[in-house]
């Protein structure tokens, strides 16, 4: 309920916000802030970096998705166009079974794609037991 002001014969309510507890709070925010701040220890993260690998693949499968969700394996000279349902196999069968462990699948897409098509690719590799999955990625000049 407003304040009221005795002035003279007529009442008049005083509309004016009271700062006082509001600065109160924001002082007593920035001790806080600046007695914390020191206390606070910078984290180290650890990034992957590019090269790291014991060694480099034997082959490269490359699997493209293009513009209108069409699904594409190419093995360097070699393109297949297949489905969703068929890519695990043609991947495994293109792997050479469980003696080629040294090939990477690497999967391009159309920058226009959904990321959710890239990731129903990924999950039906891995779901396979296809350890080594990556994206293509083109660095803007």
């Amino acid at each position: 309920m407003p304040a009221i002001a005795h002035r003279g014969r007529g009442r008049r309510t005083i509309n004016e916000i009271n700062m006082v507890p509001f600065i109160d709070v924001m002082l007593v925010l920035l001790i806080i802030f600046m007695v914390t701040a020191p206390l606070i220890t910078p984290s180290m993260i650890d990034l992957p970096s590019v090269g790291k690998a014991a060694r480099q693949p034997d082959q490269i499968i490359q699997v493209v998705l293009g513009s209108n969700d069409s699904l594409e394996m190419r093995i360097k000279d070699q393109t297949t166009s297949l489905t969703l349902k068929d890519l695990a196999a043609a991947v495994k069968r293109a792997q050479g079974g469980a003696a080629a462990t040294n090939s990477a699948v690497v999967i391009s897409a159309d920058k226009n794609i959904k990321y959710e098509s890239v990731v129903k690719v990924m999950d039906s590799l891995q779901r396979a037991g296809i350890a080594r999955v990556g994206l293509s990625v083109q660095l803007a000049n």
